[in-house]
C-alpha cells in the first residue's frame, strides 16, 4: 500500500518549502524513525531473522516457480488444478475476471518483487519474456482500475528498477525503456476511459477498441467505485513525469479534483460509489475498506511524489473526518455521508487492514497499533482475515483470497517502532501461509476460513505484496541491493523512485481545495514527526496500547458502545431496539410513530432501527441453515492437504457436535444408491461414494447405512457443477422421521467430487476425513509413516526430502494431484449471500425428487434474543441490556411528565411509511467488495 522516504529527517521542512528539496519528507519521515523500542517483546536474533527470510524466499520460488511452470503464459496459476487461468475458459467469476486481459499478469505484477528479493537474473530473465510475450491489443473488456494498479503499476515499477540496476552496472545492460514503452502505449489505451463529462473513468474498457464501439462491449455503465476513480495519479503521474507526456497527469488530477468537489462537505466524506456523469453518490455509506481505501492512500502518497500540498490537505480533512466518525477503536466502521454518526453497517471488510499502516504514515500511532492489534486477535482466532467479520467478531464472508493488506501494515509498523512483537507476527502469518495455505503447486486461497477448504485460485497481488512486505520486514538494509527509502510504494506494492518529484513538473498545480473549506494549515504535519512526542519515554509504550486488546475477540462486546454510552450519560431515553419491539406492544408502536417525524435524533432511531429489522430478520434466516463441512483426503500423496467444501444434511450424524468420520471411500452398486446395494462387502466399514438422483437423500443415506458404511458422499449428477458458480447446498429429509440414520451425509458437486473419483482411478485406495472443518496435520497423521514436512509445514525440509531418490516417485505424484475449484465472485457478493439469506429453503419438486436446500457459506450469527455486554471504563464486560433497563426503569419513576400514547396504530401501516428507507438500506448492504 505504502511507501517510505527518508530522506533529512533531522530538520523540520518549512510550510511551502521548495517541494524539489523536501518532496516525501514530512509524511515519512516516520517510517525512518525505527527501534524506538528498547523493551517488551523480546527482540529476534538476526539469525532468526536471516532464517524467515530465507524461508519467505522459499515461498516466493515456490509459488512463482509453479506459475511460471504449469501457469504461464497465462494471467494467473490455478494451483489446486496446477494449470493457468485463462479468461473465456473457466467459468466466469463476474467482476474478479476483469482484472484478466490476457496479459500476463502474474508476471507483470512480480517484475520489482524479483528485484526487492534480489533474484536480478529471475528478474532479467522475466523482462525478456513480457518484452518477447506479453500482447496488450486483446480483445477483452478489463477493469481500468485494475490494470492501472497491477499492470501499468508493474510495467513501472519494473522499469524504474531496471534503469537502477542497469545504472549500478552488472544486469540489464541491454535495456533501453523497454518496459516504460509499453507502459506508454497501455496508458494511451486506458485514455479513452475518462470520456466523460465529469473527467471520472468508466471502470472498464476494451483493449483493442476502447469505450462504446458495439465490438468494444462496454461504455454505458454509468457507476464507479470512489477508489476505481481515484487511485490513478501515482501511475499516471509517474508515467508523464518519466515519458514527458502530461496528458496522463492531468486525467488522473482532473478526476481526483472532481471527487474532492462532490465530498458531502458537512461531514467530508465521500459515498462508495459515485455516478460517472452526474457526479451524484450512489452508495451514501462511507469507511476506510473496499470502495473508498486507496482514495485516502492515494491523496497521502500524491503528496509525498509530487510535491503538491494540496493533496496533503486534502488527506488531512478525510482524515479529520474518519478519525470523528468512522473511528470507534479498535473499530472502522462504515457511516452515512449525510448521517455520519449513524453506522451504516455492523461489519467490517478486510481490506480496512491497510489503514494502520496508512495512519503509521500520518504519524497517529495509538490508533494503528490498536486497529492493528484487533485485526490480529481476528487472524489468531480463524487463521486468516476473513473477507468481512461483524463487530463481534464473527466471520461474516468466509473467503480469503491471501490478501497482503494486514502484511502491509505489520511492515510499517515494524519500520515505525522497531518492535519485536511484530516480527512475531509476520511470523505467525509466514507459519499460516505454509501450514493452511500451501499446496502442491502454490498457494491456494482459502474458500472458508472456518472449515479450511480451500478455493483454486492464486491472486497476482499475492507475489506483487505478500512476499514483498514479509521479505522487507525481516530484512536488513545490507541484505536489500538498493536503498528501498527512494521509492514509494503504490497500492499493489510497486516501487516508484522519489526522484520523480522533480522531473518534468510541468503540471499545473492549481490549488482548489482552499476553493471550498476553511482549513487550519496549525492541523497539519509541515514538520518531521517528533518521535518523543509519537513515543513517550516509556519503551512498552505499544505494548501498553496493545494489552486491553489481548482479548477483544473472545470477550467481545457490541457495537457502538461508545456512542450509546454517552447517550446513556446524557439523560435521553434508551432508543427502542429490533430484538426488543413487540407488535402487540402500544408504546412500542407509538415509539415507531415518533421516529422520524420529531427529532433528528428520533429520525437516527428510526434508520438504527430499520437497519436492526433487517439485519435481525437476515440472523433468524441464517439460523435455520447449516454451516458447510470439509471432505478432508488425508491418504498419500494428499496428507490432508487438499480440503473440499461440502454441502451439509439435515439428517444423519451431526459432525459439528461428534467427532469426525474416517474411513477409505468406495463407490456403491447401484451408484444412485437408490436401492439395496449388490456390493454391501464393498462398502462395509468405508464411507460410501452415491451419485445424486433418481431417490431421496434420505433413502440412500438407509441402503448405505444398511450395508454397513460408516458414511455417505453424495456427489451431483449435473456434469460440471462447481461450487465456483453454484451456491452451497444442504441436503433435506424426506419428510418423515429420519432419526434412524445414524451415519454423516455430505454433498460434494460433480467437479468436487471428481477429485476424489480421479484420485481412486490413480491410487485406487484413498482415505478421507468428514468433519466440521479441516483438521490439523499432524493430528491427521500421527503415528503415519509420512514426509515430516507434511506435519511440519517446514518447506526447507520438503525441499530436502523430496531432493531424495525414494521420494522421486512422490514428486511425480504430488505434481499429479489437482484438486477441486472453489472459486468465490467477490463482487457483489453481499447481493448474492443476501439473495440467499431472503429465500426458503429449496425444496425440488417431485420430479427431481431430491430434497435440497439453498444455504449460503456465511457465518451463523448469534440468538438475537442473547445478553449484550459492554466495556466499562475497568476494561471489564456488563451487562448493557440491564444497564438500559435500569437507567429506563429510573427515568420513568423520576418524570412524571412522561406519557406514552394509547391509541394503537396497525404496525403495517407503520412499516409501509417506511419502504423506501428499507430500500436504501438493501441496497447499500449489497455491497462489491
Amino acid at each position: 500500500m505504502s511507501g517510505a522516504g527518508g530522506r533529512g529527517c533531522g530538520s523540520p521542512v518549512p510550510q511551502r518549502a521548495p517541494w524539489s528539496l523536501v518532496a516525501a519528507t514530512a509524511a515519512f519521515c516516520l517510517v525512518s524513525a525505527t527501534s524506538v523500542w528498547t523493551a517488551g517483546a523480546e527482540p529476534m536474533s538476526r539469525e532468526e531473522k536471516q532464517k524467515l527470510g530465507n524461508q519467505v524466499l522459499e515461498m516466493f520460488d515456490h509459488a512463482y516457480g509453479n506459475y511460471m511452470e504449469h501457469a504461464y503464459p497465462a494471467d494467473e496459476l490455478m494451483p489446486l488444478t496446477c494449470r493457468g487461468r485463462v479468461r473465456g475458459q473457466e467459468p466466469s467469476r463476474g467482476d474478479v475476471d476483469d482484472a484478466l486481459g490476457k496479459f500476463s499478469l502474474t508476471l507483470i505484477d512480480s517484475l520489482d518483487t524479483l528485484v526487492v528479493l534480489n533474484k536480478t537474473k529471475e528478474f532479467e530473465d522475466a523482462v525478456r519474456k513480457v518484452l518477447r510475450d506479453v500482447n496488450l491489443d486483446n480483445d477483452v473488456v478489463v477493469s481500468v482500475f485494475e490494470t492501472n494498479i497491477r499492470v501499468l503499476g508493474g510495467l513501472l515499477g519494473g522499469h524504474s528498477l531496471a534503469i537502477m540496476l542497469k545504472e549500478k552496472g552488472e544486469y540489464m545492460q541491454w535495456y533501453n525503456d523497454e518496459l516504460l514503452q509499453m507502459a506508454k502505449q497501455l496508458g494511451y489505451k486506458l485514455l479513452p476511459a475518462f470520456n466523460t463529462t465529469s473527467g471520472l473513468p468508466y471502470p472498464r474498457i476494451n483493449l483493442k477498441f476502447g469505450i462504446r464501439k458495439p465490438e468494444a462491449r462496454t461504455g454505458t455503465e454509468t457507476d464507479t467505485c470512489t477508489a476505481c476513480a481515484g487511485t490513478l495519479i501515482l501511475e499516471f503521474a509517474a508515467l508523464s513525469r518519466f515519458t514527458g507526456a502530461t496528458i496522463f497527469e492531468e486525467y488522473a488530477r482532473k478526476a481526483l479534483d472532481f471527487l474532492w468537489e462532490k465530498r458531502q462537505r458537512s461531514s467530508n466524506l465521500v459515498g462508495v460509489t459515485i455516478n460517472i456523469h452526474t457526479g451524484d453518490w450512489v452508495r451514501k455509506d462511507s469507511g476506510v475498506g473496499a470502495g473508498i481505501d486507496s482514495y485516502y492512500e492515494y491523496l497521502l502518497k500524491a503528496y509525498v511524489l509530487l510535491g503538491d500540498d494540496s493533496f496533503l490537505e486534502r488527506f488531512n480533512t478525510h482524515y479529520d473526518a474518519i478519525m470523528r466518525y468512522i473511528s470507534q477503536p479498535p473499530l472502522l466502521l462504515d457511516v452515512h455521508i449525510h448521517k455520519p454518526m449513524l453506522n451504516a453497517r455492523t461489519w467490517m471488510d478486510a481490506l480496512l487492514a491497510f489503514f494502520p499502516g496508512l495512519q503509521v504514515l500520518k504519524g497517529d500511532i495509538r490508533p494503528a497499533i490498536e486497529t492493528h492489534e484487533m485485526l490480529y486477535q481476528v487472524i489468531k482466532k480463524h487463521n486468516f482475515l476473513p473477507e468481512a467479520f461483524t463487530t463481534d467478531f464473527r466471520v461474516h464472508w468466509a473467503q480469503h483470497p491471501l490478501r497482503p493488506e494486514f502484511a502491509e501494515s505489520t511492515y510499517f509498523l515494524y519500520k515505525a517502532t522497531g518492535d519485536p512483537y511484530y516480527l512475531e507476527v509476520g511470523k505467525t502469518l509466514i507459519e499460516n501461509l505454509n501450514k493452511y495455505a500451501r499446496v502442491p503447486c502454490g498457494f491456494a486461497a482459502m474458500k472458508d476460513v472456518r472449515t479450511g477448504s480451500h478455493e483454486d485460485r492464486m491472486d497476482s497481488f499475492f507475489l506483487a505484496e505478500m512476499f514483498k512486505y514479509l521479505y522487507l520486514l525481516f530484512a536488513d538494509k545490507e541484505d536489500i541491493i538498493f536503498d528501498i527509502e527512494d521509492y514509494i510504494f503504490t497500492t499493489e506494492a510497486h516501487l516508484l523512485p522519489l526522484w520523480l518529484s522533480t522531473t518534468n513538473q510541468s503540471i499545473s498545480k492549481k490549488n482548489i481545495t482552499s476553493e471550498y473549506t476553511e482549513l487550519d494549515d496549525s492541523n497539519f504535519d509541515w514538520t518531521c514527526p517528533n518521535t518523543q512526542i509519537l513515543f513517550p519515554n516509556d519503551p512498552l509504550y505499544a505494548q501498553s496500547i496493545r494489552e486491553p486488546l489481548k482479548n477483544v475477540v473472545d470477550k467481545s462486546c457490541p457495537r457502538g458502545i461508545i456512542r450509546v454510552e454517552e447517550s446513556f450519560r446524557s439523560g435521553a431515553k434508551p432508543p427502542l431496539r429490533a430484538r426488543d419491539f413487540m407488535a402487540t406492544n402500544p408504546e412500542h408502536l407509538e415509539i415507531l410513530k415518533k421516529m422520524g417525524a420529531a427529532s433528528s435524533i428520533d429520525a437516527e432511531d428510526g434508520l438504527r432501527f430499520m437497519q436492526e429489522m433487517i439485519e435481525l430478520s437476515s440472523q433468524q434466516q441464517k439460523e435455520q441453515q447449516l454451516p458447510p463441512r470439509a471432505v478432508q483426503i488425508v491418504s498419500h500423496p494428499f496428507f490432508g492437504r487438499v480440503v473440499l467444501t461440502a454441502g451439509p444434511a439435515q439428517f444423519g450424524l451431526d459432525l459439528s457436535k461428534h467427532k469426525e468420520t474416517r474411513g477409505f471411500v468406495a463407490s456403491s452398486k447401484p451408484y444412485n444408491g437408490c436401492s439395496e446395494l449388490t456390493n454391501p462387502e464393498a462398502v462395509m466399514g468405508k464411507i460410501a461414494l452415491i451419485q445424486r438422483g433418481q431417490c431421496m437423500f434420505a433413502e440412500k443415506a438407509r441402503n448405505i447405512q444398511n450395508a454397513g458404511a460408516i458414511g455417505g458422499i453424495v456427489i451431483d449428477d449435473n456434469e460440471g457443477s462447481s461450487s465456483d458458480t453454484a451456491p452451497l447446498f444442504q441436503m433435506a429429509g424426506d419428510g418423515k422421521d429420519t432419526d434412524d440414520i445414524k451415519i454423516p451425509m455430505l454433498f460434494l458437486f460433480s467437479k468436487e467430487g471428481s477429485i476424489i473419483l480421479d484420485a481412486i482411478r490413480e491410487y485406487e485406495e484413498v482415505e478421507v476425513l468428514l468433519s466440521d472443518k479441516a483438521k490439523d496435520r499432524a493430528a491427521i497423521l500421527k503415528g503415519k509413516m509420512i514426509p515430516s514436512y507434511i506435519i511440519n509445514s517446514n518447506p526447507e525440509m520438503e525441499n530436502e526430502e523430496q531432493s531424495s531418490p525414494e521420494n522421486d516417485s512422490q514428486n511425480q505424484s504430488d505434481e499429479q494431484v489437482s484438486s477441486s475449484s472453489q472459486e468465490v465472485d467477490l463482487v457483489d457478493q453481499e447481493s448474492s449471500e443476501e439473495s440467499s439469506l431472503n429465500s426458503h429453503p429449496e425444496s425440488l419438486s417431485p420430479a427431481d425428487t431430491d430434497n435440497v436446500a439453498s444455504i449460503s457459506p456465511s457465518e451463523q450469527t448469534s440468538d438475537p434474543t442473547e445478553n449484550h455486554e459492554t466495556t466499562n471504563l475497568n476494561g471489564e464486560c456488563t451487562d448493557l441490556d440491564n444497564q438500559l433497563q435500569e437507567q429506563s426503569e429510573t427515568e420513568e419513576d423520576s418524570n412524571p411528565n412522561v406519557s406514552w400514547g394509547k391509541k394503537v396504530q396497525p404496525i403495517d401501516s407503520i412499516l409501509a411509511d417506511w419502504n423506501e428507507d428499507i430500500e436504501a438500506f438493501e441496497m447499500m448492504e449489497k455491497d462489491e467488495l
